[in-house]
């Protein structure tokens, strides 16, 4: 299944229990088509850059307008190259 990078404004102030709610809730709309994998925070950009399992964008958008309407999403782009250290020993 493609790989997917969701890019959210959260400002640079993001606590476990504030995105726990929302995290949950996506969770549990999770489905076949988009599951969400893991997400990193950057907080001098205050940026939450989440990745996706998923067969296309508008499966991402239909899983966060169903489980965290008003969260804001910056952007979704698939993920072309996915490389990592054990990929050059």
């Amino acid at each position: 299944m493609p790989k997917f990078l969701a890019v959210h404004t959260v400002g640079k102030v993001l606590t476990l229990e504030a995105g726990e709610p929302i995290t949950k809730a996506i969770k549990a709309g999770l489905n076949a088509d988009a599951y969400w994998v893991s997400s990193v925070y950057a907080q001098e950009e205050g940026k939450l850059y989440c990745q996706w399992d998923t067969k296309d964008v508008e499966s991402i958008q239909d899983v966060l307008k169903k489980t965290a309407p008003g969260f804001p999403t910056e952007g979704i782009y698939k993920i072309e190259m996915d490389l990592n250290s054990e990929d050059f020993r």
